[in-house]
């Protein structure tokens, strides 16, 4: 007899949490690494939980992979570490319970921070070290993305016939991450391979079996469930878990009557937890038929349409000029409204605001945004990064901009907080600019990021960042497509500072559909052009330019005119390849940017009236 020819016929008891109870012995640092420094320790845990009445226990390798172990710089001790925890299980189990072998998600919020390529190179590194040490089976636990699960599952299926199983973690009720209904990914899975399919981890008992409550029994597979004891409570710098075990023991009858054939526990459960499952569940007698909740179809009321065209549908229907004119770093507007009213008069198409440029404190642009939509009746686009606010504030500053009626924003990583005034400042950093986009697009579906629905769908017109002063623009352009493919409807670049590098980012952009604004920023002293140059990240000046400059280092008047003459210059040669011109205003002189402003627009005059003459 075999794992699944037990769950054929009964419901099999799997262990609890391994991290829980070394951390709760003071121990916080890499568990993995227990394996080979503390053996006994893991024995005596494996021990506990065998006692107690699992029949399943798995190895203590959920994190012992190159990337994870890397953080301890022990990377170079996977074999080692993933061999001496299959030793110990088998030590601990003596023929009394299956040895799992466990491999544990890598991806969480930020896809981006790791590759499937190389997802799979460290997933197959640590499938071989456990599939060579003999395990009874393989537990793929915690994956928070659907497509990481999806990639490994099928790595392993083509490697073994053991038996696997396939959990994924959700964020909220009955949903993945980007809105996958859970029976429909607990099929897929199924299909892949998996021979037991379910959840573990983030959610405790209660929302485990609401979710399971729309997921029917599978054909082949068997259902599984490892729950939270709860959720944690974080008391002087630690997370507690308090749910007792007698909640427990009346939440695994419930369980069963969902379909589950195996059960066991996962952050903060003890051997106390899958002693009182085993209590409840002493005849280990399965249900073969339940009754499936209906799913009830997600109601998103549709965004409201607006009559304004979007800055991309403009900038591929005629010239637009956007402006962006910073926040003040103190209190006060005075000036900087002057500014803005400047601009309108000059017949701009929207006022761009920056979130904290340079990582320096500057007052809400959001709070800027609306008293300018408000009071002047202008078009804010609105930065966001991903420095300042966690994937909860990100969402929540969607959400508001979407209440305040400011749909246009511009998805942006952000500078990293050493570079401002506040080096020793967190940068937060859960999603990169691409994960942001596809967020932003995500809302205008109608869905948060965890899937549930928001109610309503939102209508944010998307911008995203291009920086084409790099050493290899064919691989920023790469970057392009990429941010297109997440949900970019158009581009605002960084600075441009040379004739011939706007030329070559049209050859190498106008295969593109998707418009692009050229970004331009006058230039106010030669000191102003050598800090561009030198210390301001992804800014690059000729030569020639800084010596221009330089000519004139003492007079601020002559300044300001070769500054603006060499913007001219750059927008005579960004006029008749691009038809979006992104004007950036440098320490709020914004006569400078009006002047810019009525040269295209007289440019345009011009050009009119010679289409006009020549027919």
């Amino acid at each position: 007899m075999g794992l699944l020819d037990d769950l054929k016929e009964r419901i099999v008891i799997a262990d609890g949490a391994m991290g829980t109870l070394l951390y709760a012995h003071g121990i916080d640092r890499c568990f993995e690494e227990l394996n080979v420094t503390k053996p006994e320790e893991i024995v005596h845990i494996h021990e506990a939980y065998i006692e107690s009445g699992a029949e399943i226990i798995q190895t203590n390798t959920y994190g012992a992979n190159y990337v994870k172990l890397a953080r301890y710089g022990l990377q170079d001790d996977v074999k080692k570490i993933n061999e001496a925890a299959v030793e110990l299980a088998k030590k601990a189990a003596k023929g009394r319970a299956y040895v799992l072998g466990t491999i544990g998600g890598l991806r969480s919020t930020n896809k981006s921070t790791i590759s499937l390529e190389e997802v799979k190179r460290t997933f197959r590194e640590q499938l071989y070290v456990l599939l060579n040490e003999g395990v009874d089976g393989l537990l793929l636990e915690t994956y928070y993305d659907f497509e990481e699960l999806q990639t490994v599952l099928s790595i392993a299926r083509k490697e073994t016939t053991l038996p696997i199983i396939a959990h994924v973690t959700l964020h909220d009720i009955g949903v993945l991450q980007h809105g996958m209904p859970l029976a429909e990914a607990l099929t897929e899975l199924e299909q892949l391979g998996a021979d037991v399919v379910g959840l573990n981890c983030h959610l405790g008992p209660y929302h485990m079996l609401r979710s399971l409550e729309e997921v029917p029994i599978p054909t082949r597979a068997f259902l599984s469930v490892y729950p939270n004891a709860s959720l944690p409570q974080y008391r002087d710098g630690r997370f507690i878990y308090e749910t007792s075990e007698q909640y427990f023991e009346e939440t695994a009858r419930a369980f069963r009557e969902q379909g589950v054939r195996l059960i066991g526990g996962c952050c903060g459960t003890t051997p106390k937890h899958i002693a009182a499952i085993a209590r409840a569940l002493s005849d280990r007698t399965p249900v073969y038929k339940k009754e499936v909740k209906q799913r009830h179809p997600i109601v998103v009321q549709e965004e409201k349409q607006t009559t304004a065209p979007s800055l991309a549908d403009i900038a591929r229907t005629r010239r637009s000029i956007i402006v962006e004119l910073d926040p003040p770093k103190k209190l006060g507007l005075t000036t900087f409204l002057e500014g803005a009213k400047a601009l309108k008069e000059a017949n701009i198409d929207a006022l761009t605001l920056a979130d904290n440029s340079l990582a320096t404190p500057r007052i809400s642009n959001v709070a800027v945004g609306t008293i300018v939509k408000q009071q002047l009746g202008m078009r804010p686009l609105i930065h966001i990064t991903c420095r300042d606010r966690n994937l909860i504030g990100l969402q929540s500053h969607l959400m508001g901009l979407h209440t305040l009626g400011m749909t246009d924003v511009l998805a942006l990583t952000g500078d990293p907080s050493k570079v401002g005034d506040f080096p020793g400042a967190t940068s937060v950093y859960d999603l990169s600019s691409f994960d942001l986009i596809s967020l932003i697009r995500q809302f205008n579906e109608g869905l948060s990021y965890s899937g549930k629905p928001l109610g309503q769908k939102t209508n944010f017109s998307i911008a995203a960042a291009f920086n084409p002063n790099v050493r290899h623009l064919d691989k920023a352009v790469k970057r392009l497509e990429k941010k297109i493919e997440c949900g970019a409807h158009y581009f605002l670049t960084q600075p441009l500072y040379s004739e011939k590098q706007i030329e070559d980012v049209y050859e190498a952009t106008k295969h593109l559909p998707t418009p692009i604004y050229i970004g331009i920023m006058p230039l106010t002293s030669a000191r102003n052009a050598d800090f561009l140059h030198h210390e301001v990240p992804g800014i690059t000046l000729s030569d020639d330019i800084r010596n221009r400059m330089a000519m004139c280092a003492n007079d601020r008047v002559q300044s300001t005119k070769e500054g603006l003459a060499i913007a001219k210059a750059l927008i005579d040669a960004a006029f008749d390849l691009f038809q979006g011109i992104y004007l950036i205003t440098p320490f709020l002189r914004y006569d400078m940017t009006v002047e810019l402003v009525r040269y295209i627009h007289e440019k345009e005059r011009l050009a009119k009236e010679r289409t006009v003459y020549y027919g």
